[in-house]
């Protein structure tokens, strides 16, 4: 079990193992959500969206050589700014 600390700011600094079994870096967003039994759940966003982005494209995505952020925010460049990959 881990804890931590809720600043006055509301501030928390994520436990070294926690951040290490989520894959958590340096400027990454964390995920905050709630289940429908009331259990509040923590999760890597960048993970979460990368999946959901992959499950939406059904395959699309692999296709495309779309594996990771990077890749997203390349396309992303690619189609706002024309730069290629």
């Amino acid at each position: 079990m881990n804890l931590a600390k809720i600043s006055a700011n509301g501030q928390i600094t994520v436990p070294a193992e926690i951040r290490r079994l989520l894959g958590l870096k340096s400027g990454d967003k964390i995920l905050f959500y709630q289940k429908q039994d009331g259990e509040i759940v923590v999760s890597n966003a960048s993970t979460k969206a990368i999946r959901k982005a992959q499950a939406a494209f059904s395959g699309v995505a692999e296709e495309m050589g779309v594996y990771s952020e990077d890749d997203i925010q390349a396309l992303v460049d690619e189609v706002r700014y024309g730069k290629k990959r």
